[in-house]
């Protein structure tokens, strides 16, 4: 639309890819950015043996890492900058796939404050996680 100005503050998911290399805790846990459109993205992550806790299931870390990792896209695609107020994580089931997806979608975009809530899968379909999390906007005005 004409005269509308564009509300994200990435113009491309490369850009964004780009931005986020520096996400060092998420880059060598094998987090990465799949897809990105004004109102949610897609992130995912293939499991290794690393990822594993002593019974042979996946840490929650591991769950929560990517949660976050798509929640801090979101919130920063929203604006830049945005920090973690406040998340939470619901751990649904383990996973029994190969692969985590995790799917952000806002849930409310205010003028200091964002709700962005985060489904976590596998590739099996199979429902892991659900992740809400709280940003706060910096400089804000």
């Amino acid at each position: 639309m004409e005269g509308v100005k564009k509300m994200t503050t990435f113009e491309s998911l490369e850009e964004a890819q780009e931005f986020f290399k520096a996400d060092r805790f998420a880059d060598i846990n094998g987090v990465q950015l799949d897809k990105l459109e004004d109102d949610t993205c897609e992130c995912s992550m293939e499991l290794k043996d690393i990822h594993k806790n002593a019974y042979g299931g996946v840490m929650g870390g591991v769950i929560f890492t990517l949660g976050d990792f798509a929640f801090a896209v979101m919130s920063n695609h929203l604006h830049r900058p945005t920090v973690g107020q406040q998340v939470s994580i619901n751990y649904l089931n383990a996973p029994k796939g190969e692969k985590l997806i995790a799917k952000a979608f806002i849930k409310k975009n205010g003028r200091t404050s964002s709700i962005i809530n985060v489904d976590i899968s596998d590739d099996t379909g199979r429902a892991v996680a659900q992740f809400i999390g709280v940003g706060f906007k910096l400089d804000s005005k």
